[in-house]
């Protein structure tokens, strides 16, 4: 699937008032149906299945969660290199190996069925930053990322929905996943047809964010080098917030069990969309901060109000304030507000604060490996240390505890940042990693 030309392409499609929608749309309409393919066999239960002691689910998710980990590490040389014109084929190959993935997953018993997860896993950690690069750079990226960055919550809700419904409606729980990737393939090649039709970053695109191309090695090497004090904070914000919002988008249908809502399939969406229309629209209010600085610092800013939202909803639910879907709300608007800016638009604001040629999704693989590989290991402390807490509980102590850390770290942050850019002059002229580096020494 090759970029279309743009003289096959509407003057309308090429509007700038048109085309951020569209593009964003597009975007999010591609990663959501990715999320066909990675997240439906969390709306079972698999009730009553163990291996080795350990809940067959637990099992599931690690294994799962291990293959993703695994490919963002992958993702952050591979998907950096990767020349525009092979994205969509490179997704379409990525998210069919994870489809195939499962069908072994179905058709295989139940041990072996934990190694396909681990498979499916597998190809899918790259699809994000091979659909951040079709918008990245553009003077609008805050608002198509923001689309785009909805997908984690409302793709989540609509996929689980998708497979709660299969179940009661009799499918078995390990057909459930197969079935639900089938019905997500036409709208993703649509999606993705229209993301190949995108023109590039304009003139005007590029002098306000800075050019955007591939990193090789040296380039990757220089722009850890100088941002690494910074990126030392960064990463383990981001680790907190991965955990978080991965703990509850894989054990969501356990808590809202616990919760008295586990024969609702409607509960995701009615907990999930208010969430999405509130980061949407502080997200991508962004886009109207012309200075990089000061959006950079303003995404700080969210990331620390959303952390606040998260910690005192689940104060307030641990001592009887709030009923439960208005915490699971509050809760959930706060760790994706937290979240969502650091999956494109926080690293695509450093990148033109400090006028670096090169793609946000370097920088955005080497925190998501982390945050991953932070999940992973969460899970296995909790299941190997036999903690006497129900999901609930677990929960709420993960909040209240990864909250006041991570508002820690944002100001620290942002702190660094801001300095750095005083120092260093965030308007300098647009220079590469290495020539930038070289320019200091």
């Amino acid at each position: 699937m090759r970029r279309t030309p743009l003289s096959n392409t509407p003057s309308w499609f090429l509007s700038s008032s048109v085309l951020p929608l569209v593009a964003g749309f597009a975007a999010f309409c591609t990663y959501s149906c990715m999320y066909a393919f990675r997240k439906p066999f969390s709306a079972g239960s698999y009730e009553g299945m163990s291996w080795l002691g350990v809940d067959y689910k637990i099992w599931l998710v690690i294994a799962q969660v291990m293959g993703y980990a695994v490919s963002k590490v992958w993702g952050i040389r591979l998907v950096p290199e990767l020349q525009t014109s092979r994205r969509a084929v490179a997704i379409l190959v990525l998210i069919g190996l994870s489809w195939l993935a499962l069908l072994g997953f179905a058709l295989a018993p139940p041990v072996p069925g934990i190694e396909f997860l681990f498979l499916n896993g597998l190809p899918l950690g790259m699809v994000w930053g091979l659909v951040f690069g079709y918008i990245e750079g553009r003077r609008a990226t805050e608002l198509m990322g923001a689309i785009l960055a909805s997908s984690f919550i409302f793709a989540s809700g609509l996929v689980k929905g998708v497979g709660k419904a299969m179940l009661l409606a009799g499918v078995s729980e390990h057909w459930m996943p197969f079935l639900t990737g089938l019905v997500f393939v036409p709208p993703l090649l649509l999606s993705l047809h229209v993301l190949t039709r995108l023109p590039p970053p304009s003139a005007e695109d590029v002098a306000a964010r800075a050019p955007r191309g591939r990193m090789d090695r040296e380039a990757r090497r220089a722009f850890v080098h100088r941002f690494l004090p910074g990126l030392l904070l960064i990463v383990p914000l981001y680790v907190l917030l991965t955990v978080l919002r991965d703990f509850r988008e894989n054990f969501d249908t356990e808590i809202f069990r616990d919760l008295g809502y586990g024969r609702s399939a409607t509960v995701f969406g009615e907990v999930d969309t208010p969430i999405g229309i509130g980061v949407l629209v502080l997200t991508a209010s962004l886009t109207l901060v012309r200075d990089n600085m000061r959006a950079f610092m303003l995404n700080h800013a969210l990331i620390g109000g959303g952390l606040c939202c998260a910690g005192l909803s689940t104060l307030l639910f641990a001592h009887g304030e709030l009923p439960p879907l208005l915490w699971m709300t509050l809760v959930g608007f706060g760790l994706y507000l937290g979240y969502i800016p650091l999956n494109g638009m926080f690293f695509e604001r450093l990148m033109a604060t400090f006028r670096i040629s090169g793609t946000a999704s370097f920088v955005m693989y080497i925190a998501d490996a982390s945050g991953y590989l932070g999940s992973v290991a969460v899970l296995l402390v909790r299941q190997l240390l036999a903690l006497q807490l129900n999901w609930i509980q677990f929960f709420e102590r993960a909040v209240l505890a990864s909250s006041l850390l991570g508002l820690v770290l944002t100001a620290l942050a942002a702190r660094w940042f801001w300095r750095h850019g005083q120092q260093n002059g965030h308007a300098a002229a647009s220079l590469s990693p290495l020539e930038m580096e070289s320019s200091r020494l």
